[in-house]
């Protein structure tokens, strides 16, 4: 059966402390909650889709010890199709630690990017890639990820990437080969060196995208087709937790594509699954189905 989203990159686990207060230097605190959670960049996304209808595959490398394991079973509850993702004993996924401060409201998180592989240089098969509806790509193992968005922009297959960090080598030749360009304004803003998110868009447009949109969170996003910036507005909801938000963005508008959406629809699918996500507090487990998304934006729609 034809894979409608094929993603790569990031899949990292959470370990979440919950105290009362961040402790000074030297001190302890007390953990009143701890709950481990499966999360990264293509997994989310990946997740968002596959509750969107989706049929999803994830074809980066996975390591083969217990954190890549829970990674993989938290995929699999999910239906995403993991028989393209090698194991390798000497790989690894993004492993972060995180405190959050339950008085504040803020938290503190510590990564491991030791032996991520995310995407592998000569994997997955080409033909894996050219026969899929829509390409998801982050920044986790450049080369692979070139490669396969070469493979995809030649068999005209649309790439959607999930982009924040430009430091890697290679980041612009990727960049280039991305279609639907969809980032947050913190990272575009930086990147383009402007001010303004319809700015940006209008900066990282080029002839051979569809789209570039640069979301704003409640703000809405910003968006470029060809001619000049339009704004479309977030749809309003009580924030409780944005975590995975922009992640599941990308998930939901690249679902939208592979069923056959118009951009408009693409993007008003994002807006809705990532609106909902953040009105609940919670992990990937939290992320809205199809039918909810359906019927919430039918209801704003009639309001």
């Amino acid at each position: 059966m034809k894979i409608e989203v094929l993603g790569l990159g990031a899949v990292a686990v959470d370990e979440i402390l919950h105290v009362d207060h961040y402790p000074a230097a030297d001190a302890k605190a007390q953990v009143r909650r701890r709950e481990r959670r499966c999360g990264g960049l293509a997994a989310t996304a990946l997740v968002a889709a596959a509750r969107l209808g989706c049929r999803c595959a994830y074809a980066g490398v996975l390591g083969t010890d217990d954190t890549s394991t829970f990674a993989a079973r938290c995929l699999e509850q999910e239906g995403i199709d993991l028989s393209q993702a090698p194991r390798r004993a000497e790989a690894q996924i993004i492993r972060s630690a995180i405190v959050a401060d339950l008085g504040a409201g803020t938290r503190n998180i510590f990564f491991d990017l030791n032996s991520v592989v995310g995407a592998g240089d000569n994997w997955p098969p080409e033909e894996l890639i050219r026969d899929t509806r829509v390409l998801l790509v982050d920044f986790i193992g450049m080369a692979g990820m070139i490669r396969a968005a070469r493979i995809a922009r030649a068999a005209g297959v649309p790439v959607v990437a999930d982009l924040e960090d430009d430091s890697a080598p290679g980041f612009a030749e990727l960049l280039g080969l991305v279609d639907h360009l969809v980032l947050s304004h913190e990272f575009a803003l930086r990147y383009t060196d402007e001010s303004e998110p319809a700015r940006a868009a209008q900066k990282l447009w080029q002839p051979d995208r569809a789209l570039v949109a640069i979301t704003c969170g409640a703000a809405g996003c910003w968006v470029v087709t060809g001619g000049q910036p339009v704004h479309h507005p977030a749809f309003a909801v009580e924030t409780v937790d944005t975590t995975g938000c922009g992640d599941v963005f990308h998930g939901a508008y690249a679902a939208g594509l592979a069923q056959g959406l118009g951009l408009n629809a693409c993007l008003r699918l994002a807006s809705a699954t990532a609106a909902l996500k953040a009105s609940r507090r919670g992990g990937q487990e939290t992320i809205p189905k199809r039918a909810e998304v359906e019927r919430f934006i039918k209801e704003r729609s009639a309001a």
